[in-house]
């Protein structure tokens, strides 16, 4: 049964909003219930479906079934009959069309253990924003009890290819709500997020060659920040967003090179006479993580920041690429080539300990949600070009809603400042 249907809506029109699979048994999770939002009938969104879905999404909290009867975020419920069904909270509230036409969206949570009133919020936003009002319910709903920031409002991005039409498409963390930012019949590779969350930086080949573009997804406007000699491609933002490094070919073979992200002179970092690519900074700004084939073979290493002698980090295969660390800087994702396999691993940086989180043979591209509890990736599943989410321990994998046609590249965007 669809999660929307369990809220009482028809099953048909839950199967059209609520499209998120949720597959795998968590260790601890919260047991929560949310009833459908009085006068939810008149608007599309059914805004405690999206709140289930995203938290079921994160792997630490369990849907109970609701109980029949109305309530909104000014009820006082009786709470021994959900403490009963097994529920620890509840999540009450309304939507209402204001004179200006926005929708006011309003929300309690409840600790149905303890009986207390966690709060609630007020959200006035317009029709199109009210799938942002129902993440933005889930993130408080998370935050209030797990004690860390939810990453359901934040976005992510990735690439399609149908035909000869290649799309930079920017949508919600569950992959709805999907907005095209750039439409070109030539290539556009490895999007990445500036840490403001309001500008990607991607490789384009609409010059017949890679060149790097900065892109305000906002307004749409966009600047060339890198067309050296040979390629420019795999660009990655330092945490403070004032330097953008990438894999330039300007010396003969591809060597990582910093960039002011406002422009400039490139300057060189790494020093092989190998293909040193696929940078990404350490939280701290400190480190650059990076692929290179210096050992013979594709392998994980880091270097300071600044430039200088590189450290191998990965020795467990033959084949290890596109790394991502973790905003708290304890892990490091990246693909492994297993048995012909490519799978997401994760790695503890301080002891070296490797998981292997999926069964699948083509995942690519891993990246962490902000607050480090899941990591997105691009795969094939069940046949078809997915976006998948997986919990870090690998229990809990998320096809999301996507585009048709091949998907590829996910960024999961930062906390919006």
């Amino acid at each position: 049964m669809s999660g929307a249907a369990l809220l009482g809506l028809p099953a048909s029109q839950a199967l059209a909003q609520f499209r998120v699979e949720v597959a795998g048994v968590g260790l601890t999770r919260f047991p929560f219930s949310a009833v459908s939002f009085k006068g939810n009938d008149a608007v599309s969104e059914n805004i405690a479906a999206i709140v289930r879905a995203d938290l079921e999404r994160s792997g630490q909290f369990v849907f109970v079934p609701p109980l029949n009867g109305a309530l909104d975020e000014t009820s006082r419920p009786d709470l021994a009959p959900w403490r009963e069904r097994g529920a620890d909270s509840l999540v009450t509230g309304s939507v209402t069309r204001l004179a200006d036409g926005r929708f006011d969206v309003r929300f309690r949570l409840w600790d149905v253990v303890r009986t207390q009133d966690l709060g609630g919020l007020s959200y006035p936003v317009a029709a199109t924003d009210l799938r942002l009002a129902a993440h933005r319910i889930a993130d408080f709903v998370y935050e209030k009890l797990t004690g860390e920031k939810g990453v359901f409002s934040t976005r992510i991005a990735y690439v399609t290819k149908a035909g000869n039409r290649h799309t930079l498409w920017v949508a919600d963390a569950d992959g709805e709500n999907a907005r095209a930012a750039l439409a070109s019949n030539e290539p556009i590779i490895s999007p990445s997020w500036a840490p403001n969350g309001g500008v990607l930086a991607y490789v384009s080949f609409e010059a017949r060659k890679p060149v790097i573009y900065t892109h305000e997804v906002a307004t749409g406007k966009r600047r060339l920040l890198a067309d050296f000699r040979g390629s420019n491609s795999a660009p990655a933002w330092s945490p403070d967003g004032k330097t953008i490094v990438a894999t330039l070919s300007i010396s003969g073979n591809a060597q990582l090179y910093a960039v002011d992200a406002g422009g400039g002179a490139p300057r060189r970092l790494s020093q092989s006479a190998s293909i040193d690519t696929e940078p990404v900074f350490s939280p701290d700004g400190q480190q650059i993580y990076f692929v290179s084939d210096r050992g013979g073979s594709p392998q994980i290493y880091r270097m300071p920041a600044q430039g200088g002698g590189a450290q191998r980090v990965t020795f467990s295969g033959n084949y290890n690429i596109s790394p991502s660390v973790s905003p708290d800087g304890r892990l490091l994702a990246y693909v492994s080539r297993v048995n012909g396999a490519f799978r997401l691993h994760v790695m503890e940086l301080a002891t070296g300990t490797v998981t292997a989180l999926t069964d699948t043979t083509s995942d690519e591209s891993p990246s962490f949600a902000p607050n480090g509890r899941m990591i997105i990736y691009a795969t094939r599943d069940k046949g078809a070009e997915a976006l998948m989410t997986t919990t870090v321990d690998g229990r809990i994998k998320t096809r999301l809603a996507g585009a048709q046609g091949d998907i590829r590249e996910p960024e999961w965007g930062p906390f919006l400042r």
